[in-house]
């Protein structure tokens, strides 16, 4: 297994490192660390270029003296995993590198911390998180938490949740992990409903009725599912709720105080993504634990 881990000095850095180093990888697993250090207009932070000169090739020879600093204090951490470790500093744009080293590497997995440095364009367009997540082809774990004890997998049936599933019964990286399956019926009553706009109270009644075959084929997904994560030896209880998925996956998730959650993704990209919003990109903007997202 290959593991691209994403580091650049950071307390947020330092949490997907200690998280890497704490997981039980396959004796094979090759940990490789990046750190990508900018150039170009990229060290400003935009488009324009300094008031005044600047010596920027001394810039760039401080910032990969300290890449190299941190990529060491990482894999030095990293070593206690047991795994081999290997180092790379490149330069470029931090999301666009990072994928394209993943590609390189072979990557099966990116971890990255749920924030970086950054500047004011980072938190215009998004994070390096997000941006990795966008356009990367492979799960990425957004490490918010040191270790992984309790683990929520958002399980609808679909086909983007089935693609989320080897991480669970595959890896072996959560086998002495508690995994809830949650499975969200979207049953609540539409907004007119809840408006009070219909006079006829057995409009409501009705709407409940109709969705009940909803709540029951969700508890019928959740049990299957926590089945077959037992037959692959983790220990998985079913567990269904009614409302936004993302909402209650994010609340029921920092309820009961779990580590990490692990969900599937359209895979919907750039602006189509930001506008339709999406489960995914909610949860990982809003969950308080990290956040494992498969395509």
């Amino acid at each position: 297994m290959r593991v691209l881990v994403a580091t650049d000095g950071s307390r947020c850095a330092g949490v997907a490192v200690d998280l890497v180093a704490g997981l039980r990888w396959p004796v094979d697993t090759v940990l490789h660390v990046v750190e990508v250090v900018p150039s170009g207009v990229s060290v400003f932070g935009g488009p324009w270029p300094p008031m005044t000169p600047v010596d920027t090739s001394s810039i760039d020879l401080d910032m990969r003296e300290q890449a190299g600093r941190n990529l060491q204090a990482a894999a030095d951490r990293l070593a206690e995993a047991g795994c081999t470790v290997e180092t790379s500093a490149i330069s470029g744009r931090a999301g666009d590198a990072i994928v394209s080293l993943a590609e390189q590497v072979e990557a099966d997995i990116i971890v990255v911390g749920s924030r970086g440095h950054g500047t004011i364009e980072t938190m215009l367009l998004g994070s390096v998180s997000s941006e990795i997540l966008d356009h990367a082809h492979v799960p990425v774990l957004v490490a918010r938490s040191h270790t992984i004890e309790r683990v929520v997998f958002a399980w609808d049936g679909s086909e983007r949740a089935q693609a989320a599933l080897p991480a669970l019964t595959e890896w072996g990286l959560f086998e002495a992990a508690h995994v809830d399956v949650l499975s969200v019926a979207d049953a609540q009553p539409p907004w007119w409903v809840k408006a009070g706009l219909v006079s006829d109270e057995t409009a409501a009644e009705t709407y409940h009725a109709a969705a009940e075959p909803s709540r029951q084929q969700h508890e019928e997904m959740a049990g299957h599912m926590a089945k077959e994560l037992r037959t692959a030896g983790l220990d998985a209880t079913p567990e269904t709720r009614e409302g936004d998925p993302a909402e209650i996956i994010v609340a029921f998730a920092e309820a009961h105080e779990d580590d990490l959650i692990v969900l599937g993704s359209h895979g919907r990209t750039g602006l189509r993504r930001l506008l339709m919003g999406g489960v995914a990109r909610n949860v990982l903007l809003h969950a308080h634990c990290s956040v494992l997202l498969a395509r």
